[in-house]
């Protein structure tokens, strides 16, 4: 059993989509405390030839003293109508925008208000629309301890991991040597951004995954994993 576990993102990037794609289950990572300036409510999208962070308002009230999943978003700023018409203004011309469009259009009509909700429900769209069948489940409805690399490591126990697909960074934190004793292997994305046609030929990487979307369609899934290690590839090289 191949598991990948991450905080609840908006507009998630091409690197989050591949984790994910490697893994048969996805964990979302909404009983953690919210990180102020985290991918969680923002995410970056082209416009005028420059990469432009699209937030969503918080109430940072007591957030310190909340977990993601109770994260409320700040309604009375009109985020959605802001965020509705900079991916219009700026994607219309694209070549799938019109395939992809009525989504995001009644995404923004809707109210939300809570930052995870939202970020789940446009995740499992995207995994949808890409053809990724990973399984999806939030951690605040399994009964997980620990904080940091023991929370990883508890929730690998409970989905009897044979693989952990952590992300780059994990190797600051995570301690490698407990989750071996368990007899779970870590793999730690080594993420290579791939170079795809935007409309102005200006290319600029690590943008939301609809920057993709619109310019590329169909050929989304391939392009994110191309050059990239595959589900398969990680089965060898761990003898799973």
């Amino acid at each position: 059993m191949i598991i990948t576990i991450h905080q609840p993102a908006y507009l998630p990037w091409l690197g989050l989509l591949h984790k994910i794609a490697l893994s048969d289950i996805y964990v979302f990572l909404d009983n953690v405390q919210f990180g102020k300036n985290s991918f969680t409510n923002r995410n970056k999208i082209k416009i005028n030839k420059e990469a432009v962070w699209l937030t969503i308002p918080i109430l940072l009230k007591n957030h310190l003293k909340k977990r993601i999943k109770e994260i409320e978003i700040d309604n009375f700023m009109d985020w959605r109508k802001k965020h509705w018409k900079s991916i219009l203004l700026n994607y219309k011309k694209a070549p799938y925008f019109d395939k992809y469009s009525d989504f995001f259009e009644d995404i923004y009509k809707r109210e939300w208000n809570f930052i995870a909700d939202l970020d789940e429900y446009m995740l499992k769209w995207f995994l949808k629309e890409l053809g990724v069948k990973t399984k999806f489940v939030r951690a605040s409805e399994m009964d997980c301890k620990g904080s940091k690399s023991n929370l990883i490591l508890n929730i690998c126990e409970q989905l009897k991991a044979d693989l952990y697909v952590s992300g780059a960074f994990g190797a600051d934190y995570m301690k490698k040597e407990k989750f071996n004793e368990q007899g779970i292997k870590v793999y730690f994305q080594d993420y290579k951004h791939p170079v795809y046609p935007q409309a102005d030929h200006n290319f600029l990487s690590y943008l939301g995954i609809i920057d993709l979307m619109f310019n590329c369609g169909d050929k989304s899934l391939e392009i994110l994993m191309n050059n990239n290690i595959t589900k398969q590839d990680l089965i060898k090289k761990f003898k799973l």
